[in-house]
């Protein structure tokens, strides 16, 4: 049985005229809607805090982890608010991986802004929803509403269920 998110894509792309590739994709995005109120757990195998800027740069094999979402990557720098009293963003650089269960996506680049629970990924994009894949220059992924956006020379490979 066809995936009712791969579906969405399917329409989308027949509906924009476009049986390969078209310039924006809207998809689902996790099964289970995040809350972004939950901690944020990161491990890394460096830690440097800069007191100046309220930043503090994590540095080898990170692990962002907030309910059910994990980010990675080799470097996240979190930006704290002007008070800093609560993180602002994290941007995350390096073989950043994006899981929110079901789905995954990898790039290069990735921002996640805490309060709003969006993270903006860059750079060979690269979405895995089952079977199916989408790829773009760019995904902003809305985890609290369980919505994503690819855009920039979207491309999908869709594989069809059993019947």
């Amino acid at each position: 049985m066809f995936d009712l998110r791969v579906a969405s894509v399917c329409i989308a792309l027949i509906v924009g005229a476009a049986p390969v590739s078209a310039q924006e994709a809207q998809v689902a995005f996790g099964a289970v809607k995040a809350d972004p109120s939950q901690p944020v757990e990161v491990t890394s195998e460096t830690l440097n805090v800069n007191q100046e800027d309220g930043s503090a740069e994590f540095l080898g094999n990170v692990i962002v982890i907030q309910g059910e979402m994990r980010l990675s990557a080799e470097r996240v720098l979190v930006i704290y608010n002007e008070e800093r009293s609560a993180i602002e963003r994290m941007e995350a650089t390096e073989n950043v991986v994006l899981v929110s269960p079901p789905d995954a996506a990898e790039g290069d680049w990735a921002e996640y802004t805490i309060d709003s629970g969006v993270i903006e990924m860059k750079g060979n994009v690269l979405l895995t929803q089952g079977p199916s894949i989408i790829s773009g220059d760019q995904m902003i992924a809305n985890l609290t509403a369980g919505t994503a956006t690819m855009s920039g020379r979207v491309k999908t490979i869709l594989q069809p269920g059993e019947n």
